[in-house]
């Protein structure tokens, strides 16, 4: 991979902790349309600690032989451990790129200057984007959010600026400030004013939650390509439904069918997909990581308290799974559940 814009999708998956991992990939995958292309993140991976991890059976860093243009993000602002990740990333474990964090507003990153701090100094964040750039047989590029103040846009485009100059080969911007974390709406103008004054590829995300939003942004922003994070979790068909509104084959597990598109057949295809999760969850961190059976029941019960909230009943799903204290009894749990009919809702608070 070459850059982002190399591949032929527009839809992407957001790098989130705790849920981008290898079974929240491989579930998303299996609903992209054939001959599709799109580029994979990771969770965030600290760089003090990559050095020295097993990358082959550390839950973060697990992937599969076959999965492709994979781009880990990385979270550090020190040249030694920033070197070593990349090049053990790139050499050992078959990264395409290399993501740099400056967006997570979590006090943890902030205490270690880490994260969305770096855009309170922009020769400091600069600098970060240098030594990776440096370090790196693959391409660069760098998450961050708004700068939140009455010149935000200028701002915002000079600290952009600074990071290509010091080799960032494309932007993702989340255009919320640190401070209103999920809250509010994401101001995608800032994506447009981004993309009018940049050459390098810019990717924009915030507030996608179906598939017509990827369009809509990207009709309005100009971005070359879309993210989407938590809603792409809850509804990764959004992959299929995008799929056919431009022309891909159907996914090739689903061959002859057409995607969920209302309110039932959705709910329903939600709890498919959560047992294939489960089944994946169980394959990878239990068989492949041998982490135990506790742990991955904490990720698949994070995994629904994130995305239930697109189900109409989908309190109750959870309470369900947060009773559970096995794969078995959460499986039956599940089953029993959309034994009903449920509904999806279209579009939800993003605020949970």
């Amino acid at each position: 991979m070459r850059n982002v814009t190399d591949l032929n999708f527009p839809l992407c998956l957001a790098p989130m902790v705790g849920l981008t991992h290898v079974a929240l990939r491989r579930t998303i995958q299996e609903y992209m349309p054939q001959n599709a292309t799109t580029h994979w993140p990771t969770e965030m991976l600290n760089s003090r600690r990559v050095p020295g991890e097993n990358l082959k059976t550390t839950p973060e860093t697990l992937r599969r032989q076959e999965e492709t243009n994979l781009v880990p993000q990385i979270l550090g602002n020190e040249e030694k451990p920033i070197q070593e990740s990349v090049i053990r990333l790139v050499n050992e474990w078959g990264a395409s790129g290399i993501d740099i964090n400056m967006g997570c507003p979590v006090q943890k990153a902030l205490k270690h200057n880490y994260g969305v701090s770096l855009m309170g100094d922009v020769d400091y964040a600069a600098k970060v984007v240098e030594m990776t750039k440096k370090h790196s047989p693959v391409p660069v590029s760098v998450k961050l959010r708004a700068v939140g103040s009455e010149k935000s846009v200028p701002e915002l485009i000079k600290f952009v600026q600074r990071l290509t100059d010091s080799g960032a080969d494309w932007i993702t911007l989340h255009p919320r400030t640190a401070e209103q974390k999920r809250r509010g709406t994401a101001d995608w103008s800032q994506i447009t004013e981004l993309k009018k004054s940049l050459k390098i590829p810019i990717i924009g995300n915030g507030d996608i939650q179906v598939a017509s939003d990827v369009t809509e942004m990207m009709r309005l922003t100009g971005a070359d390509k879309v993210m989407a994070g938590r809603a792409l979790a809850a509804r990764p068909w959004m992959m299929w439904q995008l799929g056919e509104e431009l022309g891909f084959e159907c996914p090739q597990i689903f061959a002859g069918q057409k995607a969920p598109r209302t309110a039932d057949e959705e709910g329903r295809e939600y709890g498919r997909m959560l047992l294939k999760f489960i089944d994946h969850c169980e394959e990878h961190f239990m068989r492949e990581a041998g982490v135990s059976e506790s742990v991955t029941m904490r990720k698949i019960q994070f995994f629904i308290k994130t995305t239930h909230v697109w189900l109409e009943f989908g309190h109750a799903l959870m309470a369900k799974a947060s009773g559970c204290k096995d794969l078995q009894s959460l499986r039956l749990a599940v089953s029993l559940f959309f034994e009903n009919e449920q509904r999806m809702n279209a579009k939800t608070e993003l605020r949970q």
